[in-house]
């Protein structure tokens, strides 16, 4: 029994209190949301992929009108 009174100690005194403040700093992060910076990116990010998207389609409709048969060509 005395064995593990040191060790219950140490994490009584040490580790339990730097586990709860590091657990509860991280929830308020995640309730105050996106900072103004991640917002940015992440805005920047739906520009892109809704460009990208559009090159797609037009890629597509390219080759459809150049070879007609590429898409059960490369989809088998």
């Amino acid at each position: 029994m005395g064995l593990l009174i040191a060790p219950l100690l140490v994490f009584l005194f040490v580790v339990a209190p730097i586990w709860l403040i590091l657990h509860y700093r991280s929830k308020r992060q995640l309730a105050q949301g996106l900072s103004e910076e991640e917002y940015q990116q992440l805005n920047q990010l739906l520009t892109r992929a809704d460009k990208m998207s559009e090159r797609i389609q037009t890629l597509e409709a390219l080759l459809d009108q150049e070879s007609p048969e590429w898409r059960t060509k490369h989809e088998g």
